[in-house]
């Protein structure tokens, strides 16, 4: 590429150095004859053609020190220490000195110390130094001769003792510039002579490797460090020419007399001769018309950042940030370039934001680099590249709000680029719900499916607002997309139902569920459990079987959760079965056999459903199988079924068997007999007394009420349950007569062996109390007899024998009226009291309990048959009293051994049992 055809700006601001004292320019170097000139670690050094060197420091303060007796000719100032090296005389015809200067230390004179002092000597004879070379890391130096001829000095080149020279080259033609590059593991040396460019790898035994065979001349060769493969850079009077360590680079052709070339952070600055100059340069009086052409080139950027005429250049510096340019009328020129924002705003002008953009980058410029792609992007846009303008906007993603961005692109016929844009906001993980939706709709409306499936069912982790996507893509009708994303993204229930409601595939539906997590499994089974056992009911079915038993996920692809077994309630999903009466019998009939101790809402359901189709069943066996199986779950002993729920479900459907068993199961022996009663099955009444009659003899009255109101021929009926009635004394015989004299089949044949055997077993009752008084007059006259015997006459004990152990009685012994004698170590074992016979004793309490009682009672007689004469109800009096015990029978119970009681009886004690 012509570099005549770049852009020309004015980035640097020329000016000459002026003095601090005068305001005027620099000129304390006119009396300087400079033979050489470097700079670096804060000044600017030059070497005279009388051996001495001069500093120049940021004050513009100048020092000096004799280096050489002749001649200071070559000087390299390294940038890491602040070591100087210069090459000079010291005598004539003589090779050449190279002295090493440390600028740290000074001597007595306040001179730097020669730390290293060499002579350059490439042959047998005296031979001019060319150019000089340092390795920043001073391990080594080069040096070029006018004969062709380089010498490597290896080693520490501060002390003289480990310095070893070796000559890598030798030529006849001059050599014009020698340069280092350093990598990690490699040394090359770049050695240009006037016909050739070569490249030495120091550090493979000097591996040699021919760049070019055409050479330059002294001073027109630099190094660059725009790679990271610094490249040596050569300038010939048609072109620049660029050098790796393998072989040439590119060439930009550029005519004209080059003079010398010197890199400056990123720059190359180019000093030729100006064949066209009409009037002096700056410092060219009008009798001297030689001048020099300075350019300063961006290689990266590719422009011209400065171009201009001055005296002939006598050397280019590179300090303090700026460009100084010494020329042969030793006056110092500086070009100090601008700063970034003012570049920017020149290039703003011109409308070059791709330059820009790239000088930008070139110098790390990155706060203003969105600003530049949003102006760029902005006038892109006003000239109608909407797709150069919308590629400038992508690169503001994450600095410039989207907004500003879409809203220029919304009419329908931008929507490419939108969707580009929009794609490359997803890509950065910036979009938000609104950006997902709108690029969805982008991708529907250009019905774009494959940029649909690279943004969905990419692999690549896009953020996105996946509900909202999901969303999207079933409104457009792209199910496959959205069943996509909320499998990838576990929405559950996004999937059920774009499955259930939109594909209708309820089988894979069912599938997905099996392999969810038990919590995650039964909330969607609940929720759509209704329609997949509608659709798919034996899958269904048995899901649902699993997941209320032992339920784990299905092997694959586990959703969440782990593989711990767990369980679900089964009544609560009861109601899904609402259409599939069948599955729902036997999902619950699965669940009572594997589960017995389980919900009564399991057990109440399955005995309506077996009823309910008994009832509605029109086959006979069928209808009969359907109640033997409900007759099996209320007989089953560990049915948790609610009984009053089961008697009104059995009720309800008239299940005879059912009825009878719950009502046995419940004790209610009424309600069978009134079912029966209610049935006219006599049999079946004269049955169920005869079975409870024994828990419950009421049974038996009612049968015979029941019958007494029966106008037909039961005769038989009342017979049988008058004899049971008689058996047990169940009612009155005037009772039994009132009853039966409701019916009018009911004659005294019916009743005649009844009233017989009852007033025959009266005259017994009657016989027997008969007996019974004279037996209890004969002892109380019998009783009252011993009492005056006990008074009038004394008593004579006759006992031979411990009446407690049987034994012989001896003496001491105590005796007692009742005849019962004892020893007095038994008697005083076994009494509880002194003064009563142990044995006699509980015999006695009885009856002072008796009496007492009725001592208690007395007044509440009394009191009973006061208020029963006043009180306007006297049947809830006598109940009162009733329930107060007042009518209780007391019964003297007599034994043979009762005679020893009197002794322990008060006289009014003996008045009661006397009455």
């Amino acid at each position: 590429m012509a570099l005549l055809q770049w852009r020309r700006f004015i980035f640097f601001d020329k000016e000459f150095l002026k003095d601090h004292e005068t305001n005027q320019p620099y000129e304390r170097l006119k009396d300087i004859n400079i033979s050489a000139c470097s700079s670096g670690r804060g000044q600017m050094i030059f070497g005279d053609n009388s051996g001495s060197i001069h500093f120049l420091d940021r004050d513009l303060q100048l020092s000096s020190f004799k280096a050489f007796e002749i001649k200071a000719s070559h000087l390299y100032q390294l940038k890491q220490h602040n070591i100087l090296v210069s090459v000079g005389e010291d005598e004539v015809g003589i090779n050449p000195i190279v002295r090493v200067w440390n600028l740290d230390k000074t001597d007595k004179l306040g001179n730097p110390v020669c730390c290293q002092m060499l002579r350059a000597i490439p042959g047998n004879k005296p031979v001019a130094v060319s150019c000089l070379a340092v390795l920043e890391n001073l391990t080594q130096m080069a040096i070029g001769f006018d004969d062709g001829s380089v010498v490597v000095y290896r080693g520490d080149i501060t002390r003289d003792r480990h310095s070893k020279q070796r000559m890598i080259h030798q030529d006849k033609h001059p050599v014009t510039g020698l340069s280092y590059r350093q990598t990690t593991g490699s040394t090359i040396l770049f050695v240009v002579t006037t016909d050739t460019v070569i490249s030495y790898n120091l550090s493979s035994k000097d591996f040699k490797e021919v760049l070019d065979t055409h050479g330059c001349s002294l001073r027109c060769s630099a190094l660059s460090d725009l790679s990271q493969e610094q490249q040596i850079i050569i300038a010939r009077n048609e072109a620049l020419y660029f050098y790796q360590s393998d072989g040439r680079g590119p060439c930009l052709a550029f005519e004209g007399e080059k003079q010398m070339i010197t890199w400056f952070r990123g720059y190359l600055v180019v000093v030729s001769k100006d064949s066209k100059i009409q009037r002096p340069a700056p410092g060219l009086n009008s009798e001297n018309k030689v001048a020099n052409m300075v350019t300063v080139y961006d290689i990266q950027n590719k422009f011209i950042a400065f171009t201009g005429t001055v005296t002939e250049v006598l050397d280019v510096l590179c300090e303090w940030g700026n460009l100084y340019i010494v020329t042969t009328d030793y006056k110092i020129i500086q070009l100090q370039e601008k700063d970034t924002q003012t570049k920017l705003e020149i290039l703003f002008k011109k409308n070059l934001y791709a330059m820009a953009i790239s000088l930008a980058k070139s110098q790390h410029y990155s706060d203003g680099l969105i600003d530049i792609f949003t102006q760029y992007g902005d006038h892109l846009y006003s000239k109608g590249d909407h797709d150069g303008s919308i590629q400038q906007y992508i690169k503001t993603i994450g600095h410039l709000e989207p907004s500003y961005v879409i809203r220029k692109f919304l009419d329908a016929q931008r929507i490419h680029n939108l969707t580009a844009y929009l794609q490359a906001l997803h890509e950065q993980g910036l979009a938000n719900a609104d950006h997902t939706t709108l690029l969805l709709n982008c991708y529907t409306k250009l019905k774009d499916v494959t940029k649909l499936d690279e943004f969905i069912m990419s692999e690549k982790e896009l953020n996105f607002d996946v509900e909202t996507a999901i969303k999207v893509c079933k409104q457009a009708g792209y199910y496959k997309h959205a069943v996509y994303l909320a499998n990838k993204f576990d929405q559950h229930d996004w999937y059920l139902k774009i499955q259930l409601e939109d594909l209708k595939d309820y089988q894979k539906a069912l599938e997905y569920i099996a392999r969810l997590d038990f919590y995650e499994a039964e909330s969607n089974m609940k929720n759509y459990g209704k329609s997949l056992v509608n659709k798919v009911p034996d899958e269904a079915t048995n899901l649902l079987k699993r997941l209320c038993t032992d339920y784990r996920p299905s092997q694959g692809d586990v959703k969440t959760g782990s593989n711990k077994p767990q369980k679900a309630r089964p009544e609560e999903f009861i109601h899904i079965f609402v259409h599939q009466k069948a599955k729902l019998i036997e999902f619950l009939e699965h669940m009572i056999q594997v589960q017995p101790i389980s919900s009564s809402l399991l057990y109440n359901t399955l005995l309506e459903l077996y009823l309910n189709n008994a009832a509605h069943e029109s086959n006979i066996q069928s209808q009969v199988g359907h109640e033997k199986k409900a007759l099996d779950l209320l007989t089953n002993t560990e049915a948790g079924y609610d009984l009053d729920h089961a008697m009104v479900l059995a009720q309800m459907h008239h299940f005879k068997a059912g009825i009878l068993y719950l009502y046995e199961k419940a004790k209610l022996y009424q309600q069978i007999l009134h079912y029966h009663m209610e049935q006219n099955d006599y049999h079946n009444v004269i049955d169920t007394c005869k079975k409870y009659g024994v828990q419950d003899p009421g049974l038996w009255v009612q049968a015979l009420s029941y019958f007494a109101r029966k106008e037909t021929d039961c005769k038989t009926q009342i017979m049988e349950v008058l004899s049971h009635i008689d058996k047990g004394n169940l009612m009155s015989p005037l009772l039994v007569l009132q009853t039966l004299a409701h019916n009018s089949t009911a004659t005294l044949a019916v009743v005649k062996e009844y009233i017989i055997h009852r007033l025959q077993t009266e005259d017994e009752l009657i016989a027997k109390d008969e007996r019974l008084i004279r037996q209890y007059s004969e002892e109380t006259e019998k009783m009252r007899t011993q009492i005056q015997e006990l008074k009038k006459s004394a008593q004579v004990f006759q006992g031979a024998k411990c009446s407690m152990c049987s034994r012989p009685l001896d003496l001491p012994a105590v005796h007692f009226l009742c005849q019962h004698s004892f020893h007095q170590l038994c008697f005083e074992s076994y009494a509880d009291n002194d003064n009563e016979c142990p044995i006699c004793a509980p015999e006695n309490k009885k009856v002072l309990d008796i009496i007492r009682t009725q001592e208690q009672t007395k007044d509440l007689h009394e009191q009973f048959h006061n208020q029963l004469e006043r009180a306007p109800n006297g049947f809830s009096v006598v109940a009162d009293y009733f329930g107060r015990g007042v009518f209780n029978k007391v019964t003297l119970v007599t034994t043979g051994q009762g005679r020893g009681a009197p002794l322990q009886i008060t006289e009014r004690d003996r008045a009661h049992l006397l009455q």
